[in-house]
Order: structure tokens, then C-alpha cells, then sequence
């Protein structure tokens, strides 16, 4: 049986990973294949560590959306796969990777997910998580300082030169293929319930 395939897209920090597990809790763990877009950034290991920070990672070209698409296909021919885990302190992948099983349910997250169409038209359901820009930066400077061993000029810079003009070019317009706009990510219970009912009916049929 063909598993449902769920997009929760949005701006950096917007709430997306609150959203995504919302739906795990409320749908089920053991029913859902969960896999986040920024797993699949491209090894920069080729290039010195100073160099590898100047990148922009906020263009869809940093990611390897073409296997993620063949990571889908696979799940949904009954095949396990393979997950890159990529480390945000080095930008690069590591060498181990995370075994995901075919599940009726898929579930992805990540700011560019709706932007390549192949992989946009593989999901039954595309979430957008709709945040203020001023609270998405203020979600992106802690947890990079705190988890992703960033300074704080560092992110300010990052975001003025990449973040913010790439959202604008790609993140935001990507909005209006989304079949559902969550206004304050995982806070919003009337849009999860919704979602949660739009998902448990698709698994009935």
C-alpha cells in the first residue's frame, strides 16, 4: 500500500519540528517514517573548515533533494533506506547513517521542501508553518549558539547575508503551493487536529 507522504515546510526556526511532533505523538510513532530535509546537505568535507562556513546553505542547490526523492521512492516500494546524518558543527556528513523503515506514514520537514516540484509533488499533504521573522531569529540565534556550537556574530551575519534574502526568494514564496498555513506552528491546536484528522482519514481509505 502506497504510503501518504507529509511536507511541513516554512522559514527557519518558524516551528516546523513542533508541528512534525505534534502529528508523531497524535498519529503515532510506529506509523510514521519521520525525515528532515537539512539531513540531506551536501558533504563539504573537500573544502577547509573556514571555507565551508562561507557557503549558503539556504539555497536549494546546498541540498541533495535528488536522493532524498530516491530515499521516497524506495519507502514507497517497501524498501528500507539509508538517512544521512549531517553534522552542523563540521558541515559535513557523518560517517553513519540512520535506518528508516517503510511506514504508511512519511513524514518530512525542512524550510525548502516545497520548492523542487519532483519532490513537491510526491506529498499527499504540504503544511506551511507561517512564524514572525522576528521570533524565527530570535529560535535561530539560541539554538544555534546552544546546539550548533555558532557565535553570536557569526549567526547575525549568516542570516543578513544568506537567511533572509534566500527566505525571501524561496522560503516565502513557496507558501501557496501548501494545502494548509499553520499562523503560530505548534501552537496553533485547532490546525493540528485538523491535520491529524485530514491524516487519520487518508490511512481509513
Amino acid at each position: 500500500m502506497k504510503s501518504i507522504i507529509i511536507g511541513v515546510a516554512g522559514g527557519t526556526a518558524s516551528g516546523k519540528t513542533t508541528v512534525s511532533d505534534a502529528i508523531l505523538e497524535r498519529v503515532g510513532r510506529d506509523r510514521i517514517a519521520h525525515i528532515q530535509h537539512d539531513l540531506y546537505y551536501r558533504d563539504l568535507g573537500q573544502l577547509p573548515l573556514r571555507e565551508r562556513a562561507k557557503l549558503n546553505f539556504d539555497h536549494p542547490d546546498a541540498l541533495e533533494t535528488e536522493l532524498l526523492v530516491s530515499h521516497l521512492q524506495q519507502l514507497q516500494g517497501g524498501q528500507p533506506v539509508e538517512v544521512p546524518i549531517y553534522d552542523f558543527a563540521t558541515y559535513r556528513r557523518s560517517k553513519e547513517t540512520r535506518w528508516v523503515e517503510p511506514r504508511r506514514v512519511i513524514l518530512l520537514e525542512g524550510i525548502l521542501l516545497f520548492v523542487d516540484r519532483k519532490l513537491r509533488d510526491m506529498m499527499d499533504v504540504k503544511l506551511y508553518v507561517d512564524t514572525d521573522a522576528d521570533l524565527r531569529f530570535i529560535r535561530r540565534l539560541q539554538r544555534d549558539i546552544q546546539e550548533r556550537e555558532r557565535t553570536m556574530e557569526s549567526v547575525v551575519k549568516q542570516y543578513l547575508e544568506t537567511v533572509r534574502p534566500m527566505h525571501l526568494e524561496f522560503v516565502e514564496p513557496s507558501k501557496r503551493y501548501a494545502d494548509i498555513i499553520i499562523p503560530s506552528g505548534g501552537f496553533n491546536e485547532t490546525a493540528i487536529e485538523m491535520i491529524v484528522a485530514r491524516v487519520e482519514g487518508l490511512l481509513g481509505e
